[in-house]
């Protein structure tokens, strides 16, 4: 068998190969045995909400590895410092906003996608806004979130197995198993292995914290500069400190409640107080587990080894985890991946047929057949743009930083038809085209050049607010029209 070593560590790569096919093997028989008896009608529901059967702790699964990919624990531990876990503390209270707040809205509104809401708070035709804002998240999707969760995965799985195979190699092959969830089970298949593998990443994670901390005799942080253990982020850092009460509160809104990848598995339970239950146990989650396991790692893999970036988790993973125990994790993280890559495909492809193709070519005869064709098209497309990110010097910043294009954007026009009445649906297109416009700016031009010298978590509030404030005078001076503030309670009604 193939031998790969680290610090003098040998790991039998054979076997973590090989407990590694094994794992990915018992998650696809254990999801196939829970879908196979599910009735299919190829409806929008059917196909992109799992029929709106699934229970409070499938809703509570899909939510955190829709999340949990490698994007976190690969890109927050790759910072190698415990600053990062303010993302994710922050995300709790996201997550209650979209317990407490959106979901009742969502459900009251009977959405497939959170672009159909905006039809019940415009005035005239909604489709140039609903088009938009789709397409902004398709472009987020196919750009962004899909080749950069295939990437760290890939570039995860490379460290633990060592450098003979490629990235785009890994990559490709994670896609193609996504992909094929995807086709075959809709997001009742995903959600469900997205819990399976769920556990298992959880627990593996936090024993790879636990043997970590034990390398280093229990002492984690003792000889870390303090800047990779501070909570109170400096100027230059990743997270300044005062950003946490300026943008930050509008960036986890906009991921956790009007986010189409997150808020479409809060929409597969057959009620509200489920759907609730489950976003509230995803919480509970975020704030107990989450932030140990995408943090302290990275740092302990810093004392042990230095500076190694997003190389970090998978490097540590290897030296501190027996061959067949990492060869388990391989699998979890591999799970993961494709959990991720498998959600995101399907949102995509729910975007694309409610959005564009039934507004464009008319109702969707089978939507099975449509999401196939979408899913295969996107999937190689996604693989094809992975090695945009192989020289990013932080994957997370880097996915952050470029969020902030379409996020706060389209914030805006959920604000605008949620807080205010009598505003016509061009006056939010406005709003959204000026803030991807002026961040776009700042992000290519302005900071860059020096000339505003903002954090961009400082600058997406000014985007957002200045998106809000164009939309309501587009409307009042273009259209004619008179906004009416309405209270948070009555927006919700």
């Amino acid at each position: 068998m193939g031998e790969s070593s680290l610090s003098g560590i040998a790991v039998d790569t054979g076997i973590q190969l090989g407990v590694a096919i094994l794992w990915l093997a018992v998650i696809g028989f254990a999801t196939w045995l829970k879908v196979r008896r599910a009735r299919h009608d190829g409806s929008e529901k059917d196909v992109y909400l799992a029929g709106g059967g699934l229970g409070w702790v499938f809703v509570a699964g899909s939510i955190t590895l829709t999340n949990l990919s490698t994007d976190q624990l690969v890109g927050m531990n790759g910072n190698q410092m415990l600053l990062l876990a303010w993302w994710e503390i922050s995300g709790f209270f996201g997550l209650l906003i979209l317990a407490l707040v959106f979901v009742p809205i969502y459900y009251r509104n009977a959405c497939t996608t959170v672009t159909e809401l905006l039809d019940r708070r415009y005035q005239g035709d909604t489709r140039i806004l609903r088009t938009l804002i789709s397409g902004l998240f398709l472009f987020g999707n196919i750009l962004i979130y899909l080749p950069a969760g295939l990437y760290s995965g890939a570039l995860f799985l490379q460290s633990l197995f060592g450098g003979g195979v490629s990235l785009l190699v890994f990559a490709a092959v994670l896609a193609m198993i996504s992909a094929a969830y995807t086709i075959v089970g809709g997001l009742r298949a995903v959600a469900v292995m997205d819990t399976y593998s769920g556990f298992g990443v959880l627990a593996i994670a936090l024993l790879v914290v636990v043997l970590a901390v034990a390398a280093v005799n229990y002492d984690p942080f003792g000889g870390v500069p303090p800047e990779r253990t501070t909570m109170i982020g400096g100027a230059a850092s990743p997270i300044p400190f005062h950003t946490l009460f300026t943008g930050m509160l509008f960036i986890q809104i906009f991921y956790w409640s009007t986010n189409q990848n997150i808020t479409q598995k809060a929409m597969t339970a057959p009620t509200v107080r489920e759907a609730q239950k489950g976003v509230l146990a995803a919480a509970v989650i975020r704030i107990l587990i989450i932030p140990v396991i995408v943090t302290v790692p990275g740092v302990v893999a810093f004392k042990l080894m230095g500076n190694v970036g997003d190389r970090a988790y998978g490097l540590l993973v290897a030296q501190v985890l027996p061959a067949w125990l990492s060869g388990s994790f391989a699998a979890m993280i591999a799970a993961a991946v494709i959990a991720h890559t498998s959600a995101v495909l399907n949102s995509t492809a729910a975007l694309y047929a409610v959005d564009f193709h039934k507004g464009f070519f008319g109702k969707v005869a089978d939507n099975w057949r449509l999401s196939t064709i979408v899913t295969v098209v996107i999937t190689i497309a996604s693989v094809a743009l992975v090695p945009m990110y192989q020289n990013a010097q932080s994957i997370i910043n880097l996915l952050q930083q470029l969020n902030g294009l379409t996020s706060m954007p389209i914030l805006s026009a959920f604000i605008v038809g949620l807080m205010f009445r009598g505003v016509g649906a061009s006056a939010a297109t406005t709003g959204v085209i000026w803030g991807v416009g002026v961040y776009a700016l700042y992000s290519f031009w302005l900071q860059p050049a020096g000339l505003v010298p903002l954090h961009y978590i400082d600058f997406m509030p000014i985007t957002l607010i200045s998106s809000v404030v164009v939309a309501l005078a587009y409307n009042r001076v273009v259209l004619g029209r008179s906004a009416q503030f309405i209270s948070w309670r009555r927006a919700a009604s």
